[in-house]
């Protein structure tokens, strides 16, 4: 099994066969006509082997739900940019009802970029559409590029679907400083675990990921607080089981978290969420 996943990069063919598996439902949370192309039969390949993992697809979809609904709601409110740090097979920028004048950035690895480019390569995005090949692994690159993508931009919103849990304690708060250092980023979502199922998911596929040099690290006990000394102002968490309850009609005991009141859980008590931030010196006077 551990040849299944070579890369990091492999699991975004994997996740792009959740989206399509959930495209396919005819009452499903949202429509993504490439997923099952850029899945391709990796992906099927993929999600054979971990066909044990199908139960917990949930939380692939509503996350994807969730960063959609965060995208709608920033452009309405005059977002300008989009950068998607780790877009991996994202397909927003075709799928998506966007401002064509809106300029849409994606980050990631050489290799994801051009999979993705030559398997779109007859499709045209709604937007005006940008990829950029960096490892933003490394320090230098990462905060050039971003200084590079805020010039011209009065109010950026980031992207980070599935990178954090990725990153070391250490990584994580140098990625939220050289974001915030920049005072266009106007917003940052991103996906978060606590440490609790950060242990449950490293006893499911931990060892197959970290065999792929794609450990499972990161999941602060603080929640996405743990990023307000670096910059940021948490302004919303969605909590990913109370929304898969109310929106995926699961099972009656999960079903219950949807009768929970729509609020800022304490800050302790996040098992996984999707989290909005907003940059603190964004607001701040020169």
């Amino acid at each position: 099994m551990n040849e299944s996943i070579r890369n990091v990069s492999d699991t975004a063919v994997w996740v792009a066969m959740y989206r399509a598996r959930e495209t396919d439902r005819p009452e499903g949370l949202f429509h993504d006509p490439y997923a099952r192309r850029l899945a391709g039969e990796r992906g099927e390949e993929i999600a054979r082997q971990f066909k044990s993992q199908d139960r917990a697809d949930w939380a692939y979809i509503i996350r994807t739900y969730l960063f959609d609904e965060f995208v709608r709601e920033k452009l309405a409110e005059g977002v300008d940019l989009v950068i998607n740090l780790a877009a991996g097979l994202d397909a927003r920028p075709y799928r998506m009802d966007l401002p064509s004048s809106l300029r849409w950035v994606e980050v990631d690895l050489p290799d994801i970029l051009d999979y993705k480019e030559w398997i779109l390569r007859d499709d045209k995005p709604k937007c005006q559409l940008e990829r950029v090949a960096c490892d933003l692994a490394d320090a230098a690159a990462r905060r050039a590029l971003f200084q590079q993508l805020a010039t011209g931009s009065k109010k950026a919103l980031i992207l980070s679907e599935g990178l954090l849990i990725y990153l070391g304690e250490e990584n994580a708060r140098a990625l939220a400083e050289d974001l915030s250092a920049q005072k266009t980023f106007r917003w940052w979502v991103f996906d978060i675990a606590n440490p609790g199922l950060l242990k449950m998911l490293n006893k499911q596929v931990g060892k197959v990921l970290a065999a792929a040099n794609a450990p499972l690290l990161f999941a602060p006990p603080e929640g996405p607080w743990f990023f307000e000394p670096l910059g940021w102002r948490v302004v919303n968490v969605c909590g990913s089981l109370k929304h898969a309850a109310k929106h995926l009609k699961l099972r009656f005991f999960f079903r219950l978290f949807a009768l929970l009141p729509e609020k800022l859980p304490p800050r302790k008590g996040v098992w996984a969420g999707i989290c909005l931030l907003e940059n603190t010196k964004s607001s701040r006077p020169d």
